[in-house]
């Protein structure tokens, strides 16, 4: 007797199709709880769906730079602005150069508009400045000259001697530079009152003299107000590197007279918040810098050291104000620096984003600023989403129509494919800041024929089995490694079409490659391991097994040839005569 033929094994995903379905079940419940577990249970709308906010940035003429606003410049600009805008944790940010000399950044809403503002309109020029004198921020009482006051070289010298009444404000807001600048120094009302009122123009570093121009001009300076703060930075930032300038501190109290640039920002390489809690300094900023800055930041500090108060410190000065002014006690080498002084975390973070993004190669001014309404942007989704359900219910009733039980599967594998991708959009959100805009929804709507048209190969292909003679079940097996190359290489040109127009494209564009991108990777899983079992399932079912009319597999309808057999022959029996 012949041993019996052992049949070929079935792949796990085939002899086992439940466990595979359970454990798609799993993966979708776990989605569907992170989505209630982090409290987000609706996308991240982007700019035309949820409104927004719309900055409109001039470029400014910069003072012995004619030629700087070019097309190479604007470009740097917007980079530098968009990644500043997304260091903020928007990533649906629209930046993008209008003409020859203005940006529009568009940021939706959700988003701090003062903050954004501060990030794209601050050109974060950087640089470290030697102290010559210091004075509280409001206008010398005293800037004119005065008979009573002996003449105009008397009233000068009453202006130095102010310098020591708010000297201790540096020493508790512009704790700076790693150990070395955290060591206190001599009091500054004895460094400075010992120097008498004839002497007006304390020496700068390098032996030069502070210019009697300049002294009119820092007894004349007042940072008190907003607008005097403001003119103030503005004009300081505008000067030469190699010019001494007045300045105010970022918070008014302050202003100084500062020497040449010692170290410009551009010797930077790294900047960010730190908080410190082991000498308790709260909220700080460290910076890295390259190795020509390290040795011009040792330099200067190594001169800084020998001088006394004011003369010792060295102000930081970011787009024209003092942020800090710490006192050197010694040489500083390393290549690293720390700047505190009374940071909030937000405050820190946006200085530390400012200095890693790099500065704009121009100065910029805000034209125009904007609220966006997501009114248009909601009559366009209202007028899609209707679009869609009606392209929707057309091909239910196609599938119903032509492959009627079947539709049944399709229909199940299309709710799948939606929970997963509302899920995952969901969770992108604040995941990755991922934005969900017009462009993305017109992605998902296309996504769902890339869905039914891979069901409807699959489909196809158990059919034409069923033509040849075979039964289901070895119709569902036979027909899905063909239609499975078939889906495959559909979403791989899809995918690759999107991860193309993602990589050349910008803004809105970007959005509907995303999403084009993860519907079709997403149509992938549902086939494999949703559809594929699912029918593997039902193909053990009477109902589909036996071919019922409604079924959409009845081998009559599909024109079904009749099984092959063997011919008989019979036997030849002799006629007799």
């Amino acid at each position: 007797m012949a041993a019996p033929k052992k049949g070929r094994r079935a792949p796990a995903s085939q002899g086992h199709p439940g466990r595979t379905l359970i454990l798609m079940l799993i993966a979708m419940v776990a989605l569907v709880g992170g989505m209630f577990y982090s409290g987000t249970l609706t996308p991240r709308l982007g700019i035309d769906l949820a409104g927004g906010t719309s900055f409109t940035l001039a470029a400014q003429n910069q003072p012995g730079k004619p030629n700087a606003i070019n097309e190479t410049n604007m470009n740097t600009a917007a980079s530098i602005m968009e990644r500043r805008v997304n260091g903020l944790g928007v990533t649906e940010s629209e930046v993008q150069t209008q003409g020859s000399n203005h940006i529009i950044v568009n940021i939706p809403k959700g988003t701090d508009a003062k903050q954004a503002r501060q990030q794209v309109g601050t050109t974060a020029q950087l640089a470290f400045r030697p102290v010559l004198t210091t004075a509280a921020g409001t206008k010398t009482p005293e800037p004119t000259p005065s008979p009573s006051k002996g003449g105009k070289d008397g009233g000068k010298g009453s202006q130095q001697s102010a310098s020591p009444t708010p000297s201790a404000s540096p020493t508790t807001k512009g704790r700076a530079v790693t150990d070395a600048l955290k060591k206190p120094s001599a009091p500054p009302s004895a460094s400075a009152s010992d120097k008498p009122s004839a002497q007006p123009t304390p020496p700068a570093p390098g032996g030069a003299d502070i210019p009697p121009a300049l002294q009119k001009q820092f007894a004349a300076l007042n940072c008190s107000t907003k607008q005097s703060l403001a003119q103030a930075n503005e004009q300081a930032a505008g000067a030469k590197p190699t010019d001494p300038v007045v300045a105010c501190k970022n918070d008014g109290a302050q202003k100084y007279v500062l020497g040449p640039v010692g170290v410009e920002g551009t010797d930077v390489k790294d900047a960010k918040a730190v908080f410190d809690s082991q000498q308790g300094q709260g909220w700080i900023v460290q910076m890295d810098f390259t190795s020509d800055g390290g040795k011009k930041f040792a330099d200067v500090t190594g001169k800084l050291a020998a001088k006394t108060t004011p003369q010792n410190q060295f102000a930081i000065v970011l787009d024209g104000a003092v942020v800090s002014d710490p006192r050197v006690s010694e040489r500083l080498n390393g290549g690293n620096a720390t700047i505190s002084g009374g940071f909030t975390q937000q405050s820190a973070q946006d200085l530390g984003n400012m200095l890693s993004y790099g500065a704009l190669p121009l100065s910029f001014k805000i034209d125009d600023e904007t609220t966006v309404t997501a009114a248009l942007g909601g009559e366009q989704l209202h007028a899609g989403l209707i679009a869609g359900a009606i392209g929707l219910a057309l091909v239910v009733v196609y599938l119903v129509a032509y492959y009627r039980g079947l539709a049944l599967v399709a229909l199940a594998s299309l709710g799948v494919s939606a929970v997963l991708t509302y899920t995952i959009m969901t969770l992108l959100g604040p995941a990755i800041g991922f934005a969900l805009n017009l462009p993305a929804v017109c992605g998902a709507i296309v996504a769902i024929g890339i869905t039914a048209d891979s069901f409807i190969v699959y489909f196809e292909r158990i059919r034409d089995e069923i033509r040849e003679g075979r039964t289901l079940r070895p119709a569902v097996e036979r027909g899905w490694p063909r239609a499975r190359r078939t889906i495959l290489v559909s979403d791989f040109v899809s995918f690759l079409a999107a991860a193309v127009l993602f990589a050349v494209t910008v803004g809105k564009v970007q959005g509907f490659a995303f999403t084009l991108g993860l519907t079709t990777l997403l149509d992938v899983v549902v086939v494999f391991l949703f559809t594929k079992p699912l029918m593997t399932l039902l193909a053990r079912r009477k109902f589909f097994a036996e071919g019922h009319p409604w079924s959409g597999l009845d081998p009559k309808r599909l024109g079904a040839r009749p099984p092959l057999r063997r011919r008989r022959t019979a036997p030849t029996q002799t006629k007799e005569a």
